[in-house]
């Protein structure tokens, strides 16, 4: 037990430091070696070790930015005269920690990837750093000091099976020296069985885990199915963690400025476990691991609460966490067409100066209730209900890296996908960050008034990737595990950010599903939207939906079904063309948002709504969800399945992309062919999908990417809500007439086929029937036109028509009677007729 005097103090701001690095060779060959050094978003350097102690030899240099330093990248690498990277020692690494100078010193040593603080902490001793089961017949040596195998005479033995041959592996091409051995095995190795590598000079080391992890019979024989977390009752805390490799375990736990160190003991299958007596609600813990020679310390990956910055895991009597009014969801949707989903970032929603809430930013602004601009326009949870959607997702929420909760007073801004704790809400959205179980009770307090107002909640999760690997407690635990790994050895990339998490194994598998069922159920979540869904595999999609419907087959499930390079066979990607497979989720269609208003990811491309021919057979795709016209290679199987979309919070708002494609276009035909946009997407089959301010023509002053921009760009404009009032009326009753007229729902494919009649056109324009068994209407007839002049269409009768959207204005009753068989349809507008019953009974 060790008291804590005080408090960390609150760090300064650092815009320049000064690094002193020593390093040091057992080879005491330095020639050619010196760093790269570099801040995140700059570019790099080159550093020399200009001088040398008795530690071995030192590089001293300076970096500055007109930004806060938090970190210092650097490799060391090896440079000839034909070659600057030669060679380099291990991968990106970074030092954190500064004075309150700005002033860091740390050493090195050759062939160890840990960044040493202290120089007396650093081994100078020959010794085994690890040894692995890679192969069946194969365990893998890594020693502190190089060694010359010929020459250096070692004699290595086995405990636990026989040696069939060793071999060294060199440190690079024409060196003698290598601080690695392959010892290959006459008969095939045990999971089970304990091993040790004995090396005279370097000592022992038992064998642990390697690559062997990332085969199916180690799934086999680890998969555990037992509890992982920390498990609170005033009577006791049971503390469960998943570690396969590790030899000791310990759990670090601080509470009342005293830290307590306890060992746990190894059960089945690679758990750990302690059961701690006493009330432990508050207390923050790590867990200790040592694995091989080396002790990693890091938090539950299954952590239900963290501290500020997610430093530590925290022990939460979750029942203080419920808002007075907590109750469980209704989930009464009885199919996803249903669904009007809006998408919406919380800091975004109210930090406008004239949002009308005091928590501006955080979970509780946007649970106020009765928040107006200063002009009595509403604003937040009312304005969204008026609206009539009825799933609000929000960004990502759990814990992320980014955002400094310390800091909260200065500019900061991201949307969320960073992921560090997937099962502990972020803390920049709470009052308090430093509350572990306040930031909880605050996120239920919104959800609850969301559900209050008749809406659900979809939760926008990131289980594909993780923002650093090597600080994951993923890695640190279970190193090589969790991440898909290219043939090169190399972290697999679909992700686009470094690395892509292994659905594939069991216990990643499992560790999705179980953080999904308990969104679903401890914070009453209505839905899961999937960051990059094409990274995962189909059967943890299908195991997600399974364990969902346990719970409530009411909750949605879509996704980013996008077909992605990560290191997966194509067969078992969970993206649109394993659609088939995956009943249940759905996706979004991105062929009807390009096609729509041309590809996202070219400014000036246009589609339909802003000029481009060709694109009519596509959009006969979009408004069918593919059932009626099936698309050539997705293999959507219900509209139930399909996403419709014009923008979301990535890449460019729909108003910016019509601006960059028809820069001479009037103000006002800007709005036609954005209301003409917005009207395709919610009369469309399938699942409707807006993003916040759609429906009053946000702009983000043609920031693509603005996952860090700062609130000027991203903000929820109020101001621009009053102004664009006519056009949110629009949005509002097109929203009201999808959700009281079923045949814009249809729940099949056979449904859509049968009900669903397209006319013969021209290229810039869309007609088609929708035929109801049942209601008011016989027959709805929608024409999209995206002419850049009004037309007259003809109808196959004179009706009498009702008119329930003529472009300005939609409603679900009439807005007007047409007795006529030609209408008028303004240019880039939408008209929708219907056809009452009782006009077909007059006429036959």
């Amino acid at each position: 037990m060790v008291k804590i005097e005080s408090f960390e103090k609150q760090p300064p701001i650092l815009k320049e430091v000064t690094v002193t690095l020593h390093y040091h060779r057992y080879d005491n060959d330095y020639d050619g070696w010196n760093l790269w050094v570099w801040l995140e978003g700059e570019p790099g350097r080159m550093v020399e070790f200009s001088q040398e102690d008795s530690y071995g030899k030192v590089a001293v240099f300076t970096l500055q930015s007109p930004d806060e330093i938090k970190r210092v990248g650097f490799i060391i690498r090896k440079s000839t005269a034909e070659d600057d990277w030669a060679g380099k020692r291990f991968d990106d690494r970074f030092i954190t920690s500064f004075d309150r100078s700005g002033k860091a010193e740390v050493w090195l040593m050759q062939g160890m990837e840990r960044i040493y603080e202290r120089v007396n902490d650093v081994t100078v001793f020959p010794g085994i750093i690890s040894a692995k089961i890679d192969k069946w017949d194969e365990i893998t040596v890594l020693t502190n000091l190089s060694f010359d195998w010929k020459h250096d005479n070692l004699q290595v033995s086995l405990d636990g099976a026989e040696i069939k041959k060793i071999r060294a592996e060199k440190d690079h091409a024409g060196s003698d020296l290598a601080n690695r051995l392959v010892i290959k095995t006459k008969n095939r190795l045990s999971l089970t069985k304990k091993y040790q590598v004995n090396i005279s000079h370097f000592g022992y080391c038992e064998v642990t885990f390697g690559d062997i992890m990332r085969t199916k019979k180690f799934d086999q024989l680890f998969n555990y199915d037992g509890f992982l977390g920390a498990d609170y009752s005033p009577e006791q805390t049971f503390f469960s963690v998943w570690s396969p490799p590790a030899q000791e375990v310990e759990v670090k736990i601080f509470m009342n400025d005293q830290i307590h160190l306890y060992n746990m003991q190894q059960a089945n299958c690679g758990a750990w476990h302690l059961n701690l007596p006493g009330d432990w609600d508050g207390a923050q813990y790590l867990y200790r691991v040592r694995i091989g020679k080396e002790w990693r310390e890091t938090q539950d990956p299954y952590a239900k609460a963290v501290s500020v910055n997610g430093m530590r895991s925290a022990v939460i009597n979750m029942k203080k966490t419920r808002p007075l009014s907590w109750k469980k969801s209704a989930r009464t949707l009885s199919s996803p067409v249903d669904a009007v989903i809006y998408e919406l970032h919380i800091r975004d929603a109210t930090i406008h100066p004239d949002s009308g809430t005091f928590n501006k930013g955080k979970y509780l602004g946007l649970a106020e209730e009765g928040t107006t601009t200063t002009h009595g326009f509403s604003t937040g949870l009312d304005y969204l209900a008026e609206l009539g959607v009825t799933h609000i997702q929000l960004l990502p929420f759990f814990d992320y890296w980014t955002v400094d909760e310390t800091k909260l007073d200065q500019p900061q801004y991201n949307w969320g996908y960073d992921p560090k704790h997937f099962n502990a809400p972020e803390g920049s959205y709470s009052t308090d960050p430093h509350n572990p179980a306040l930031r909880i009770k605050e996120l239920k307090t919104l959800i609850q008034a969301i559900h209050d107002r008749g809406m659900s909640v979809i939760m926008d999760v990131v289980y594909n990737h993780v923002y650093d690997v090597s600080r994951s407690p993923f890695h640190q635990l279970v190193p090589g595990y969790y991440f898909r790994y290219a043939k090169n050895g190399k972290l697999s990339n679909g992700t686009g950010v470094g690395n892509d998490t292994a659905s594939e194994r069991a216990m990643m598998r499992r560790f999705i599903v179980d953080s999904l069922v308990y969104w679903a159920t401890e914070y009453q979540i209505d839905g899961f939207r999937f960051d990059l869904m094409g990274i995962h595999d189909v059967e943890t999609m299908i195991a997600a939906r399974k364990a969902l419907d346990q719970v409530s087959p009411s909750i949605i499930m879509l996704g980013e079904g996008w077909d992605l390079q990560t290191a997966l066979p194509d067969h078992l990607k969970a993206n649109q063309h394993q659609a088939g497979q995956m009943k249940g989720i759905a996706h979004f269609n991105d062929a009807l948002r390009d096609h729509l208003k041309g590809n996202t990811f070219s400014k000036q491309d246009n589609g339909f709504i802003n000029g481009r021919i060709g694109m009519r057979h596509h959009l006969l795709q979009g408004v069918s969800a593919g059932m009626k016209v099936p698309y050539d290679r997705k293999t959507f199987t219900s509209p139930e399945q399909v996403v419709n979309y014009a923008e979301a919070h990535d890449n460019h708002t729909l108003w910016d992309k019509i601006s960059f494609t028809s820069p001479n276009a009037s103000m006002s035909d800007h709005k036609r062919m954005h209301r003409l946009a917005t009207s395709i997407v919610l009369l469309s089959q399938g699942i409707p999908f807006l993003h916040a301010g759609q429906e009053f023509m946000r702009t983000k002053f043609g920031v693509e990417n603005s996952y860090r921009s700062p609130d000027d760009i991203n903000k929820l404009d109020w101001h621009r809500r009053e102004e664009f009032s006519q056009t949110v009326q629009y949005v509002k009753g097109l929203i009201k007439l999808r959700k009281e007229h079923p045949a814009f729902r249809m729940r099949t494919k056979e449904e859509v086929i049968e009900h669903m009649h397209f006319h013969p056109t021209d290229e810039r324009l869309i007609a088609y029937d929708l035929i109801a068994d049942h209601g008011p209407y016989a027959k709805y007839t929608v024409i999209h036109n995206a002419h850049g002049s009004p037309i007259k269409y003809h109808l196959d009768s004179e009706g009498p028509w009702h008119v329930l959207s003529d472009g300005i204005q939609a409603d679900s009753k009439p807005l007007s009677v047409l007795r006529s068989d030609l209408v008028n349809v303004s240019r880039h507008s939408t008209c929708v007729l219907a056809l009452p019953f009782s006009s077909v009974d007059m006429r036959e």
